[in-house]
């Protein structure tokens, strides 16, 4: 199946830590780059962290420094650890995944899948 998997998330108090997972275990899913989105009520998503297939990460302004993108053992999935968490860090993080198809349906054709979306909240 072409679908993203996602884990973790939940409560946790400022100056801690928690960790995502995000993965496309589906055997006819090629991820070319895979990482988190965020969205915060009332304000617009926002870049958080990705990896792509050269193993090269990006980082968000507000995340960088703090967050930490790296694989995971499993096939197509990423962790994303979330140290030192402030009250900002709180929303949505939606996973997502730009890829390609090898599902002989439909070989070589590009992907954009989307997490069905974590809450993380920050408590002061």
């Amino acid at each position: 199946q072409e679908e993203l998997v996602e884990s973790g998330g939940g409560l946790v108090q400022a100056g801690g830590s928690l960790t995502l997972s995000c993965g496309a275990p589906g055997r006819t899913v090629n991820v070319n780059r895979i990482g988190w989105y965020r969205q915060a009520p009332g304000k617009e998503r926002e870049f958080v962290a990705s990896l792509d297939g050269s193993r090269e990460t990006q980082y968000g302004d507000s995340v960088n420094g703090r967050f930490t993108i790296s694989k995971a053992s499993a096939r197509n999935t990423v962790v994303l650890e979330m140290n030192r968490m402030k009250g900002e860090d709180t929303a949505v993080y939606l996973c997502f995944a730009y890829g390609w198809s090898a599902n002989l349906s439909h070989y070589g054709r590009a992907l954009e899948l989307w997490g069905q979306g974590t809450q993380v909240t920050v408590s002061s």
